[in-house]
């Protein structure tokens, strides 16, 4: 009997020990996820020929990736101007308080609005940055007045319009 408690002492020790174990990624594993950034739809078997892996440990690395947290999720990136979202326009945001509840209260607004595709909150002059797509012009300005300015924490906003991409990736480097 204590043998077995033993045993499952150790089962869930070891368990535990790789819960914090942080994966490190070898070369192999950088390669597959570059290979992935660059086409999520990449088969299986496409990666095993360019990685000179049979399938099965490719399979089994993407799968201890994705376990892991390295890879989020998979999606498909949308051409703004073929659905008819040819505006993108950055929003500086200052609130009018300080506090931690406001701060939670304006992410938990921000969450809601789907014209903005993301929110960054920075350090300098301002404290978050708006990253928002919209249709054009009239759809921002009826956003900015009807969404965005009655928000309570907003105190002064400010944005910037994109007049043209120079890079545009979601590729992150693993070198």
């Amino acid at each position: 009997m204590a043998f077995i408690r033993l045993k499952n002492f150790l089962i869930k020790l070891i368990s535990l020990k790789s819960a914090f174990y942080t994966m490190t990624l070898d070369k192999t594993d950088k390669y597959i996820l570059k290979l992935l950034q660059d086409n999520s739809q990449v088969t299986v078997k496409e990666i095993s020929i360019q990685t000179g892996l049979s399938t099965t440990p490719v399979f089994e690395r993407i799968k201890r990736l994705e376990k892991n947290g390295f890879i989020k999720k998979y999606v498909a990136i949308l051409d703004r101007e073929k659905i008819d979202k040819g505006l993108m326009a950055f929003c500086s945001i200052v609130l009018k308080d300080h506090s931690k509840e406001a701060f939670k209260r304006f992410e938990t607004d921000i969450a809601r609005l789907p014209e903005i595709v993301e929110c960054f909150k920075i350090a300098g002059s301002t404290d978050y940055l708006l990253k928002i797509i919209v249709k054009n012009m009239k759809e921002y300005n009826e956003f900015t007045s009807t969404k965005l300015g009655q928000l309570d924490a907003v105190g002064r906003r400010e944005s910037s319009f994109v007049m043209g991409e120079v890079k545009n990736t979601t590729e992150i480097s693993l070198a």
